[in-house]
């Protein structure tokens, strides 16, 4: 029988869970977060790096209220969202939808590429989740003027999503600051992604090229 109080008899392997060194270890669906990433060459890694330094440099460019190419795939995924949370009901979650669903659809694929240990798909999404702050901030900043066009599925006269939360939320004097905010987040978050999929993808394979070593 073991004396170690972190590893219970084997006659009782349920209660081998409140035994584990990590709350994460817990829980068996966290697992595959234990294996390492898979591994990614030296040229496809810099690859997507030169890729997301032209982009960036790119959106750079791109004047604020002009939408990214990038923008065209996510409008449709916005505008679902709309009409799927317009099933609840209730129309400010119905306004809130686009954006829900704009930011978790891409986020939802980062977590599946987590999951998969696939470290570039990882950084594709997380990079693409971070991008749409650009045009979630810029949407958020004309709140007062509502300069921008809009898109309405349904016909007729839309409804600025961003004028109508925050007027509702009593926020719309502060619309050009937290659209400000938003933007700066969406630029240090695809900066971030961007590094540390550098970093983590030398960090890979040097770790590779020393057990080849061994």
């Amino acid at each position: 029988m073991s004396s170690d109080p972190r590893h219970p008899p084997s006659a009782k392997p349920w209660l081998a869970k409140n035994y584990r060194e990590h709350w994460w270890e817990r829980y068996e669906f966290l697992d595959p977060l234990q294996e390492p990433w898979q591994p990614v060459s030296k040229i496809a890694l810099a690859a997507w790096l030169i890729f997301y330094a032209l982009f960036l440099l790119y959106a750079a460019r791109v004047p604020q209220g002009q939408s990214l190419f990038i923008d065209l795939v996510f409008l449709p995924i916005h505008e679902c969202g709309h009409l799927l949370f317009g099933f609840l009901g209730n129309q400010t979650l119905m306004v809130m939808g686009g954006t829900i669903l704009q930011l978790f659809v891409p986020l939802a694929i980062a977590v599946y590429f987590v999951f998969q240990r696939q470290l570039t798909g990882a950084a594709f999404a997380a990079f693409f989740f971070f991008e749409n702050f650009l045009q979630i901030g810029t949407y958020m900043a004309d709140a007062r003027a509502q300069q921008l066009p809009l898109v309405n599925i349904g016909g007729g006269e839309g409804i600025h999503d961003w004028g109508y939360l925050f007027a509702k939320f009593g926020v719309i004097n502060q619309d050009m600051a937290i659209g400000k905010t938003v933007r700066a987040l969406g630029w240090l978050g695809m900066i971030a992604v961007a590094a540390w999929l550098g970093w983590r993808g030398r960090a890979k394979a040097q770790s590779a090229g020393s057990a080849n070593l061994n």
